[in-house]
């Protein structure tokens, strides 16, 4: 057998972009069902279970793909991270857009509000849960550079060990972010800064929750010893989306939980 003409990956015909399209769809109509009618919920819990199990198996493939198959050549490895860099800027600007609202009331610039925040709003303290959970998100980026760096030197338990902090405080982060949401005085119907709060804040903590899942896989597999000092693509984009994850954490307490209670 003579070398490959070339270091490109050419993936070989796969049932998952098909079925993982076919679980968006399906997700998605579950969840319109489910917000017309909150007593038929299966159609979304379904959706939901096949794009975990689609995703779970898809990503398997792709392992496989590196790990036994060696087909992650240099050039493949920085087409993913260029892949994954193209996926944070796209979710950057899906955080723009409600930036974008939140200041466009804030600002004042709808003449609909005249202050900041409305009438009748008790906004959550600045120096309380949300302050806590910037230290524990932070300290969680942190666990994961730490764990970075040890899987540079090959030190595998070092490894373990980050990663496992990291998922451990951002549990706690969501677990926070839940109490505070029931402590909160306002609902999401009641006018426009509620609305810009939770959609800002419950997405990020949407990110958060697929963070932690991601992290947890990277944990399974560094536990494993399937990452390499010289190649762990899987390791940096997870580490890459986590650090997505704390910068626009930043923003939000700044801007949205900070400047934004007046």
């Amino acid at each position: 057998m003579s070398e490959p003409a070339h270091p490109y990956h050419l993936v070989e015909p796969s049932p998952w972009p098909f079925a993982g399209s076919l679980a968006a769809l399906l997700t998605a109509t579950g969840a319109v069902t489910y917000f017309h009618d909150r007593a038929q919920p299966w159609l979304l819990v379904a959706g939901v279970a096949l794009v975990v199990t689609v995703a779970g198996l898809w990503w398997r493939d792709v392992v496989r793909e590196a790990r036994d198959q060696h087909r992650h050549t240099v050039v493949v490895q920085h087409g993913l991270r260029v892949g994954m860099v193209l996926f944070i800027a796209s979710e950057v600007m899906f955080f723009v857009a409600f930036f974008w609202a939140f200041f466009n009331a804030s600002l004042t610039v709808n003449p609909s509000v005249e202050t900041w925040p409305p009438p009748g709003i008790e906004p959550l303290d600045t120096w309380h849960i949300p302050f806590v959970n910037t230290l524990i998100l932070l300290s969680s980026g942190v666990a994961v550079n730490w764990a970075h760096h040890a899987l540079r030197r090959g030190a595998d338990r070092v490894v373990v060990a980050g990663l496992a902090l990291a998922v451990v405080l951002g549990i706690v982060f969501l677990s926070l972010q839940a109490y505070e949401y029931g402590e909160a005085t306002f609902g999401f119907k009641e006018g426009v800064y509620p609305t810009v709060f939770y959609m800002a804040t419950g997405f990020h903590g949407f990110h958060v929750f697929v963070g932690v899942c991601f992290l947890s896989v990277c944990l399974l597999r560094a536990w494993r010893r399937e990452f390499l000092p010289g190649q762990h693509v899987g390791f940096e984009a997870a580490a890459w989306y986590w650090h997505f994850v704390d910068v626009v954490w930043l923003f939000l307490f700044v801007w949205v939980y900070w400047w934004g209670n007046g």
